[in-house]
């Protein structure tokens, strides 16, 4: 059976999957200082990093239409599975779940799946590419759903910012019951529960904020033999690499990526952010 992996420009994947037939990207979009700006191929993350600085209003994003989720059902494939944003911080699940509705209201009936991934950027990244290693495998459809449903649920988030403050002003810190001092350069370290944003530790700084995070990723995450590390950065490869490198002394995983991060994480995330998921 044919497949197709749908996702939206949430999902940071490595590079060669941007043009990769199996995957199709459903754009959110993104508006910052009297600009608007389509999360696809065309996004600038320079320009766009420029942009927000210069800006004195947040930025802001909108999820894709239900039009755009049924125009990527609407081809030959017989299985489509779909990954979208966590649905407790963004409407793109339920855009998702309606373009299925008008899907079969207006074209017919086929084997779609929406899956709610409960995190983000690279979190959705590490969910659409077991996605594909479950269809590659031959596995019937409702398998891949069962299985595509139980790695989602096993999956660990966490993430490390220099600034919380995009996901403040746009609501989506309601898990968090407390914020910490800016000025004390205290950085959160950060986790996805049941996909709202809760805080897991802190550290005087970024370095030791990571550290932390490491160490959490080392007690908690289990059965790393056979998961994949992911981790997705915006603008500091060399940051991330580290934190690859800590993490592997510690835990074994199967494979490790890093991953850019594209216009939706971008801004959440911001200049200097990493994100970990496995």
């Amino acid at each position: 059976m044919s497949y197709k992996i749908v996702v939206d420009s949430g999902c940071d994947l490595p590079a060669q999957y941007r043009h990769d037939p199996r995957f199709e990207f459903v754009p959110l979009i993104l508006q910052v200082g009297g600009h608007v700006i389509v999360d696809d191929d065309t996004f600038d993350q320079k320009d766009y990093l420029a942009k927000v600085a210069a800006s004195e209003d947040c930025p802001k994003t909108a999820c894709p239409s239900p039009d755009l989720f049924m125009n990527a059902y609407d081809c030959d494939a017989d299985d489509i599975y779909v990954v979208t944003l966590t649905s407790k911080l963004s409407g793109s699940y339920n855009s998702a779940l309606l373009g299925k509705n008008l899907y079969f209201e207006e074209i017919g009936e086929k084997n779609i799946h929406i899956i709610d991934s409960m995190s983000a950027s690279c979190g959705e990244g590490n969910i659409a590419l077991m996605a594909m290693e479950l269809a590659e495998s031959g596995l019937p459809f409702e398998e891949v759903v069962e299985k595509l449903e139980a790695y989602r649920d096993e999956m660990n988030t966490y993430f490390v910012l220099d600034s919380l403050e995009t996901l403040r002003k746009n609501g989506r810190l309601t898990g968090m019951k407390a914020f910490v001092a800016s000025t004390l350069n205290i950085k959160p370290v950060c986790y996805a529960l049941h996909g709202e944003i809760v805080q897991r530790s802190q550290g005087i700084g970024m370095k030791k904020a990571l550290v932390k995070m490491v160490e959490i990723i080392e007690a908690e995450v289990k059965n790393t033999e056979s998961k994949r590390l992911m981790i997705s950065h915006v603008n500091c490869f060399e940051r991330a690499s580290v934190v690859k490198d800590m993490i592997l002394k510690k835990v074994p995983f199967k494979e490790a990526i890093i991953v850019d991060t594209a216009g939706l994480s971008s801004t959440y995330a911001n200049d200097g952010g990493i994100i970990v998921t496995c």
